[in-house]
């Protein structure tokens, strides 16, 4: 405590831990007793005394007036704030005080570290309307001006780091987090913040656990298990550096590697973790700490601070404890071994003398001064042109604490090169430092700036990160990987999970026809109708085209084809070689003839089917083949007739073979081509068959076929050759026992059986072949057929010619040779 004109409290965490008394309501409760000393904020509470002593030796601001202060213990408690805020406001001792009596004798207070404790202490200053300027609580709870309307601060609001958090995590794809918070508004409000934040992001949450106020042991150990069983590998803390001190020690005592931490600024440059037994633990942890600045003489004023110059000072004793594990006061009480109180500050009592980069204590330094600018100001009103009523200014001997908090609101000043105000929710400007935790010199824990998040800048560019410089946790320079399901490469897509979140999921390989062309693919996109996906479904490319071409195949049937139109002129040759000759005679040579010329055609129009269709060859391959096969059978037609009429003639009273002379089996001939060319000139004219694009039988490649076109004109002209074909058959199976030792009958009977079973064969094989296949398949019908015919009417008889000529006389085929 010191005195001055003005008087401004300061609340502080002296201690992070503390011991609730008793309160069975039978005895009053002794004082809640506070442990765990921490330099850290001892160092805060001495900042806010260097500030008071430099502005009352600063001759430009507030000369001729002084300021006072009132420091006082939080325990880091909000039961404790609560206790402090009222001895502020009624002096030392809360047994001797009459409560609330008379005016304030503050003007602002200074504090509190933690939200929740800013809580109570705001509310609890509300009604008297004494300003408060918090050098650490960043809740953004504390913006609402109806709860909280005496509330300023020097530290961004949460919003704004949680904004910061979420783009970091999004930043190096950490989809898969666990939280971790403080039993406390703080935590409370950052965790639902951070989540508003990363909702429509890639980023889902694996867990969420809470520190206890009161800290318990078990508890923590139950929420360290937990991390330890997760796949998540980063873990973001919004905490207080007094709940995060003993829960590190027991995380440590478990052995627990391997988490990559992301700490809020409640605890990001905390000193007291700065020793080398963290590093192995808490290396590479990276946050978001508050906006350093510049004070000059707070190392030495530090320095000045010892057991000689305060001997009565239990904080200072205690300080010595925390610092050297040794007493300087024989008084005291304590177990640890005597010391001088002579021993001289070093830099590694970081914990303490850390004022390389101050933070924390430069945000106190910041609200001592804005208290002061802000009373200066008020003290510069003029007479009648104050901003209270009728335009009045404050009275200097007796100043209210909400007038300061006008002056307050809109104060503007520059500390160090930076401006200094608030806006009407009580907020300063959104600046972040991005700390990372690095190995310094001795395996100790240095505080290394790797980047910064401006929140004045544009969306999208706020946040500034210089990846190099980061060393990441168990000392490595690649980014950790924290995922549910590893990324699906591109050719695969996420499945979600059922009842889990999106960010586990399974990969599934894209079907056939689709793609995929970018990690983490929600779903896989169909390809163009003209193309097809690669193996690995990453790409379309161009569907295969198919045909009937002169691969192995076309080229089989090619070879099949000119070799049977080759054998089919050969027995042309040795026919006409041998047309004076008993056999060719009897088999009424003319017919033979045509039938040969007929087979070279039906030979030499199976060519048609190969090679890629076009509109001409798709028109010819069907009319070339209905029509020369009509013929083929037109002329075997005939001659079964003259064989059967040659039968019935045997029989007394028959006269028939005078009607099937030369001109009558010619007519016959071309009567019965004829209703084949004019079926396939009406098909020709109302729908012809046409090449087309067949995708629908095998997607992955596209048919090259021809289209029917009318599928009635196409089934007619296999009816009508089958017809043909039939009563052939007929014909020749009842003269069937023609006597003689060569009945042609026989072998046009075997030639129809064979004919009918090939064509018989093809119609379900054609049907259920694609393009290609349906061409070859009628190819090798219409070369199965032809070689029937061929091999059945004409192989015995040049059998005969050739190898028997004995055997080729007229005796011996009606078979009346002498025995």
């Amino acid at each position: 405590m010191a005195e001055g004109d003005y008087i401004i409290g300061g609340i502080f965490p002296l201690h992070y831990n503390q011991e609730m008394p008793d309160l069975n309501c039978t005895y009053r409760p002794p004082p809640v007793k506070c442990n765990g000393f921490d330099p850290r904020a001892f160092r805060w509470a001495q900042t806010m005394r260097l500030a008071v002593e430099e502005i009352n030796h600063n001759m430009e601001l507030l000369p001729n007036y002084t300021l006072g202060y009132k420091i006082f213990d939080s325990c880091a408690y909000p039961l404790t704030g609560q206790r402090a805020a009222l001895a502020v406001l009624n002096g030392l001792s809360e047994d001797h005080s009459a409560m609330c009596s008379g005016a304030s004798p503050l003007l602002a207070v200074i504090g509190e570290s933690g939200s929740a404790q800013s809580i109570v202490v705001s509310r609890i200053l509300q009604p008297f309307r004494i300003p408060m300027i918090s050098y650490f609580s960043s809740c953004a709870c504390l913006t609402d001006r109806i709860k909280y309307p005496t509330f300023f601060r020097v530290i961004p609001n949460d919003d704004y780091q949680v904004k910061a958090i979420a783009q970091l995590l999004v930043r190096f794809n950490w989809t898969w987090v666990g939280l971790v918070r403080g039993d406390h508004e703080y935590g409370r409000f950052a965790v639902q913040g951070l989540l508003r934040e990363l909702q429509g992001t890639k980023v889902c949450v694996a867990y969420q656990e809470m520190i206890p106020l009161l800290y318990n042991r078990q508890r923590a150990l139950e929420i360290m298990q937990v991390m330890r069983s997760s796949t998540a590998k980063v873990v973001v803390v919004f905490s207080a550096e007094g709940e995060m001190t003993p829960f590190l020690g027991d995380y440590m005592t478990q052995n627990i590697t391997g988490i990559q931490w992301v700490a809020s600024e409640a605890w990001v440059t905390a000193s007291v973790f700065t020793g080398s037994e963290y590093y192995p633990y808490l290396g590479g942890t990276i946050g978001f700490g508050i906006r350093k600045g510049p004070i000059s003489r707070l190392s030495d004023y530090l320095q000045t601070v010892n057991p000689q110059m305060y001997p009565n000072n239990p904080l200072v004793q205690e300080l010595w404890e925390a610092l050297y594990g040794c007493s300087p006061s024989s008084s005291s009480g304590s177990q640890l071994p005597p010391c001088s109180g002579q021993e001289y500050l070093l830099d590694q009592h970081s914990a303490y003398m850390n004022t390389s980069s101050p933070r924390v204590a430069y945000n106190v330094y910041k609200a001592v001064y804005a208290i002061a600018h802000s009373l200066h100001n008020l003290l510069l009103c003029q007479p009648d042109q104050g901003p209270f009523l009728n335009n009045s200014c404050a009275q200097s001997n007796n100043i209210q604490p909400w007038q300061l908090q006008h002056y307050l609101q809109e104060v503007t000043f520059n500390i160090a090169g930076e401006v200094v105000n608030f806006d009407l929710k009580g907020d300063s400007i959104p600046y972040y430092d991005i700390i990372n935790w690095q190995r310094g010199t001795g395996s100790n824990i240095e505080f290394v700036n790797v980047g910064l998040f401006d929140g004045t800048k544009p969306v999208g560019e706020e946040l500034v990160i210089q990846e190099e410089r980061i060393m990441w946790a168990g000392h490595q320079s690649e980014v950790p990987v924290s995922v549910c399901s590893v990324s699906c490469l591109p050719g695969s897509r996420k499945a979600v999970r059922r009842g889990e979140p999106v960010c586990c999921f399974d990969c599934v390989p894209c079907d056939s026809g689709k793609i995929s062309n970018q990690t983490n693919s929600i779903e896989c996109t169909f390809c163009p109708e003209d193309f097809w996906s690669n193996k690995d479904r990453t790409a379309c490319i161009s569907k295969k085209i198919e045909f009937l071409a002169y691969d192995s195949l076309g080229i089989a049937l090619t070879v099949i084809s000119i070799v049977g139109a080759c054998l089919t002129i050969a027995a042309i040759t040795v026919f006409f070689h041998h047309r004076n000759t008993a056999i060719v005679r009897v088999n009424n040579s003319e017919l033979s003839f045509f039938i040969l010329f007929a087979l070279t055609l039906c030979f030499l129009c199976s060519l048609v089917f190969i090679g890629e269709p076009t509109a001409w060859s798709c028109m010819l391959r069907h009319t070339a083949f209905s029509i020369t096969f009509s013929l083929c059978i037109s002329c075997i037609l005939g001659k079964t007739l003259v064989v059967w009429a040659a039968f019935t003639a045997t029989r007394p009273g028959d006269n028939i073979m005078k009607w099937l002379g030369h001109k009558q089996q010619r007519a016959i001939i071309f009567s019965c081509t004829l209703v084949q060319v004019i079926i396939c000139a009406a098909w020709l004219i109302d729908a012809p068959p046409y090449p087309s694009r067949n995708t629908q039988y095998e997607r992955s490649k596209i048919i090259l076929e021809c289209s029917v076109g009318s599928s009635l004109a196409f089934w007619c002209v296999l009816g009508y050759i089958g017809l043909q074909a039939c009563l052939c058959f007929i014909l020749a199976f009842l003269a069937r026992k023609l006597p003689g030792n060569f009945n042609e009958a026989k072998f046009i009977t075997f030639s129809m059986l064979i004919f009918c079973a090939v064509w018989l064969a093809f119609i379900p094989a054609y049907i259920s072949s694609p393009g290609n296949y349906a061409d070859a398949v009628e190819s090798f019908a219409i070369l199965a057929s032809s070689f029937g015919l061929l091999f059945c009417l004409f192989a015995p008889k040049c059998y005969i010619i050739l190898l028997k000529p004995e055997k080729n006389t007229k005796q011996h085929l009606m078979g009346k040779e002498k025995r």
